[in-house]
């Protein structure tokens, strides 16, 4: 990824701070940076603010907040920190972790209190990994939602947009300092666009299959339920400018995607006794530890598909999800009084479909623990009528990236920060660890709603002129 020497650059127009991509991680950086006082361009490859927020079920998780304490939740930031570093097995950087946890809550109060965004918290079930209800969400519990309304936040706060508009090049000086950007609109025309901070927040390389396969070669074939426009421009750039990346490996898979439709179903129709088998009627996995660590599982089976089974009851937990709700729409979320009939329209073997039931039904009256580590103790069993969706396994986003400080510097290889540039969200190097199994449940809106916010605060601090 080329950078153009700033002797070659003169700006058409020039921003104290640009901001690369307009996803969750963009957009709080800017309203941050807006507070703050001073004037910002965020741009946007898309004709609209999208990214992968859009894509997601729109859920932050955040210790110690209001919503928790009014539905009766006891959380720290302390606690969350130490359920990250747990998931991850103690390999991310705990400067990054303790900071990310901490500034998580109040930045959600922020957002509900200056910007009107309407949180509440998931209190009726548990996600994989955390010790505490902690994830939080708008009414709708959709990606879509979370990104319309940060936009509307954005527009009524002042803050410039620039859509339809890819950055091609990075302008520099000899030691990293960043002099502006150039930018490419639809018709071919560029414009340059200088700036005194940038912050780079247009996520992963997800959409670069290239650089997928690099590192990420377990699931190089995997459906790719992220944006489009993750390429690893951030990467590519930082790298070209002597900065470090870490845990590149890092990655959030997703085992529960209907297919063909392309539909993210739920984890709770898992883990609130749910179960996955494959086209045999077996089961393959420790569905317990996770979404994203079940994406390969999954994948492994015949045809690269598995079924979710649940029931009625959990389809009402799963309900109060916007895509879920899709689903249901759109026929995918087959339903029969029992369990030959649903074997039928599963098109699996009867006789394994029962036979796997009656072993979970056993375990659940036991309390017992099964083959492959999963613990059924104090789970419900399945009663009539019973559900069940085929799905397959995906690739959401990267998680690692750019090497950053609690400041959200960019750090090249010796620790010392680049003289201007900051990264959030899937452009900074995240709190998950460099395998699937590290990812906790939102941590990928997690780095967006934390990082964002502090990559906002430190890039006005740097760009607004001393009084």
């Amino acid at each position: 990824m080329s950078i153009l020497p700033a002797a070659e650059f003169a700006a058409d127009i020039s921003f104290p701070v640009v901001i690369v991509g307009a996803g969750a991680a963009g957009l709080i950086a800017a309203l941050a940076a807006r507070e703050a006082g001073v004037e910002v361009l965020v741009i946007e490859r898309d004709s609209t603010p999208r990214g992968s927020t859009s894509l997601s079920a729109g859920l932050i998780p955040a210790a110690g907040t209001r919503w928790q304490r009014a539905v009766g939740v006891e959380d720290t930031a302390e606690a969350f920190a130490a359920d990250i570093l747990a998931k991850a097995h103690d390999t991310p950087d705990p400067a990054m972790v303790a900071m990310a946890s901490a500034m998580a809550g109040p930045t959600l109060e922020w957002l509900a209190d200056q910007h009107g965004l309407d949180f509440s918290v998931i209190a009726d079930f548990l996600y994989p990994g955390h010790s505490a209800c902690r994830m939080h969400g708008l009414p709708k519990r959709a990606g879509a939602e979370l990104i319309e309304a940060l936009a509307a936040a954005a527009e009524r706060a002042g803050v410039t947009v620039l859509c339809d508009a890819q950055v091609l090049k990075l302008a520099a000086e000899a030691d990293g300092r960043i002099v502006g950007v150039v930018v490419q609109r639809p018709d071919g025309g560029t414009e340059r666009i200088g700036c005194q901070a940038l912050v780079l927040a247009c996520n992963g390389y997800g959409g670069n299959k290239v650089l997928v396969a690099q590192h990420v070669p377990e699931l190089a074939e995997a459906l790719y339920f992220g944006h489009p426009g993750n390429q690893g421009e951030a990467i590519l750039w930082g790298e070209a400018l002597g900065a470090a990346t870490r845990h590149l490996s890092g990655h959030q898979g997703h085992g529960s995607v209907a297919h063909p439709a392309g539909i993210l179903i739920s984890w709770a129709t898992l883990t609130e006794g749910g179960f996955q088998i494959n086209t045999e009627g077996q089961r393959f996995h420790n569905e317990s530890l996770g979404y994203s660590e079940a994406a390969s599982p999954v994948l492994r089976q015949p045809g690269g598909v598995a079924w979710s089974v649940f029931d009625s009851r959990i389809g009402l937990i799963a309900a109060q999800f916007e895509d879920f709700r899709q689903a249901e729409a759109a026929g995918i979320v087959l339903r029969a009084p029992d369990v030959a009939g649903l074997a039928a329209r599963m098109r699996v073997p009867v006789d394994a479909l029962a036979a796997t039931m009656a072993e979970v039904d056993s375990l659940k009256v036991s309390g017992g623990t099964d083959r492959f580590g999963r613990s059924f103790a104090g789970v419900a069993a399945l009663q009539p009528e019973f559900c069940a969706v085929r799905v397959t396994g995906a690739l959401f986003h990267t998680q690692g990236g750019l090497s950053v400080d609690p400041r959200t510097r960019v750090l090249r290889e010796n620790g010392e920060p680049l003289p201007n540039m900051f990264a959030a969200g899937g452009a900074a190097c995240g709190v998950s660890g460099p395998d699937a199994s590290g990812y906790l449940s939102g941590n990928g809106l997690l780095m967006a709603t934390a990082l964002g916010r502090q990559a906002g605060i430190s890039a006005a601090a740097l760009a607004k002129p001393a009084e």
